[in-house]
């Protein structure tokens, strides 16, 4: 890979934004090696979550602009859904709902400056952690651009919508304290800490849950949350209880629970994922 590392230890894989030189801007070669060490973490099984962290000094300090004025001008890779339109798919946006397709937790640990995309690109991630010094802007305003990554979908949902706008309409840079009071930053920690302490909450996620049923739940909580009732919550939980309840994981759970032992949970995510979300599933029947 040129402009991204992926590493995998202990269960963790680690996402490693990586052209510190050029303080990590996106690239359309970033854009496909992300997607594609997502593709990889899903596929290992010995993958239980995934760290998105960054090379150097930055984070990610957003759209690579080394192509000037005309940078966003130039027609690229993929035709959009007009085909008279001369236009390609948002590549940020393309990373971001491969992100949220992810089956694994992910934990952005935002380790310096991130703007731009540097930022949108860490929505669909599951927790922000952040350095205590970094710097954070939605910028796209003050370029005469507009939100992108699928951001004015997941920003509203992250933080109170009046802060998502004062955010996006004034472009302004704001510190890492100002995301933390705001709900966008799970928890800051000292620069030298934060890896580590990224990969401590990715082991208290997963050391002791069934992988398969975090990933179910990791689609359950965020594909319901634009749900026009609850009754949609209702049917993908009933077909989900009544597919893990009789298998497997769920057995070893209980056994191991009562004889107050470490499950060891047989099913794995590459082979035993059920699809909780088909249409023409139908819910079984109720009794009660």
């Amino acid at each position: 890979m040129e402009h991204i590392a992926l590493a995998v230890a202990d269960g963790i894989a680690t996402i490693t934004l990586d052209r510190p030189d050029r303080l990590n801007a996106f690239t359309t070669t970033m854009e496909h090696e992300l997607i594609a060490a997502y593709d990889r973490c899903d596929a290992d099984d010995s993958v239980r979550a995934v760290v998105l962290t960054g090379a150097g000094r930055a984070f990610c300090a957003g759209a690579d602009l080394s192509g000037g004025a005309d940078t966003f001008a130039q027609r690229l890779d993929e035709p959009s859904d007009d085909a008279t339109a001369d236009v390609r798919r948002d590549g940020g946006g393309r990373v971001v709902l491969r992100m949220f397709e992810c089956r694994k937790p992910i934990i952005a640990a935002i380790n310096g400056p991130a703007v731009g995309v540097g930022i949108t690109m860490t929505l669909a991630a599951d927790f922000r952690l952040a350095a205590d010094d970094a710097r954070i802007g939605f910028v796209f305003n003050r370029r005469g651009l507009v939100p992108e990554s699928c951001s004015t979908w997941f920003l509203p949902r992250l933080v109170p919508l009046q802060t998502a706008l004062d955010w996006v309409y004034s472009g302004r840079i704001f510190d890492a304290a100002e995301a933390h009071t705001a709900g966008l930053v799970y928890a800051l920690y000292p620069g030298a800490e934060l890896l580590e302490r990224a990969y401590a909450l990715a082991r208290s996620l997963t050391e002791h849950s069934a992988p398969v049923s975090v990933a179910l739940s990791r689609q359950m909580m965020w594909r319901t949350l634009g749900a026009e009732h609850p009754m949609v919550a209702h049917r993908i939980e009933t077909r989900g209880i009544n597919l893990r309840g009789v298998g497997r994981d769920a057995r070893e759970g209980i056994s191991a629970f009562l004889e107050k032992r470490p499950a060891a949970f047989p099913d794995s995510v590459s082979a035993d994922l059920p699809d909780l979300f088909r249409d023409d599933l139908p819910i079984p029947p109720f009794r009660g």
